[in-house]
């Protein structure tokens, strides 16, 4: 009894406090990726686009003011190593016409960091490369719920950690991928590209980024471009170093961001009639 009733004064002290929450959720680990998802949507109203958890109120209210006929061109995002960023380029993206859908692999109960920010080194928990891959396939099974999705026009955009699912991921479902903030080199578990050879990619590093610098990732110097011959459409981008801004993301480079979105653009299926 002393121990019952212990644990449920901690549960209201947590709860009291804010300081952290308290998840009574028994969904499955991979079924909690995608019901966390982030979307962002075109905008309906004005120049804001709509960005919300998938299973927010806001979702269903904007699906209810979508005629049911749209179809947007969707892009599904898998995030870098320490979780969803650049809220801004979605953005972009969503006011460009295209839908984002990025499953949140951090909304795992168990969810270790697979690289340490502050050294900027990575491969620290490699089985996370899995737990990517496995969050891809869920999010792909369940596209169709998600009444908006033009599924003749899906496309894949991965960072960093990302990146190396969006290199290795062979299915042909894909119009065009983009992978960014990695260099498709080093240990034989992450090296290369599987994705299909008729699928175009494209690839932008930045110069001199330091988690692929030799002090910190031996033998992942280097972009994707070698893994690129015999792959139509393909071609691999190197963003000059910013000395004032990150020296890891991509995306906040404007000419990287405009540089997808017409890779993006560029490889559209025609709309269905």
């Amino acid at each position: 009894m002393k121990r019952v009733a212990l644990a449920g004064l901690l549960i209201v002290a947590t709860l009291l406090t804010g300081c952290a929450t308290v998840d009574f959720s028994d969904d499955p680990e991979i079924v909690r990726t995608w019901n966390q998802a982030l979307i962002v949507l075109p905008p309906l109203d004005g120049p804001s686009p709509l960005v919300a958890r998938r299973q927010s109120r806001d979702i269903a209210r904007y699906e209810r003011r979508l005629s049911p006929d749209v179809r947007f061109p969707t892009v599904i995002l898998m995030h870098g190593c320490t979780g969803i960023g650049n809220i801004d380029f979605l953005e972009e993206l969503a006011r460009q016409g295209f839908a984002v859908v990025a499953p949140d692999s951090f909304a795992r109960r168990y969810r270790p960091l697979q690289c340490d920010p502050r050294t900027r080194r990575g491969g620290q928990n490699l089985f996370v490369y899995d737990f990517r891959s496995a969050e891809l396939t869920y999010a792909l099974e369940h596209l169709h719920e998600l009444q908006w999705v033009d599924l003749d026009n899906l496309f894949l955009i991965g960072a960093s950690e990302g990146g190396v699912t969006a290199a290795l991921f062979r299915a042909a479902t894909f119009n065009a991928r983009v992978i960014v903030q990695w260099t498709c080199t080093g240990a034989a578990l992450v090296a290369g590209i599987d994705a299909p050879p008729q699928t175009p990619i494209l690839a932008i590093v930045r110069e001199d980024d330091p988690y692929y610098a030799p002090g910190n990732t031996p033998g992942q110097q280097g972009h994707c471009g070698h893994y690129l011959a015999g792959r139509p459409g393909s071609r691999s981008l190197v963003v000059p170093r910013d000395p004032a801004g990150d020296e890891h993301d991509v995306l906040s480079d404007p000419g990287a961001s405009r540089a997808v979105i017409e890779f993006l653009r560029g490889n559209q299926a025609p709309a269905q009639k």
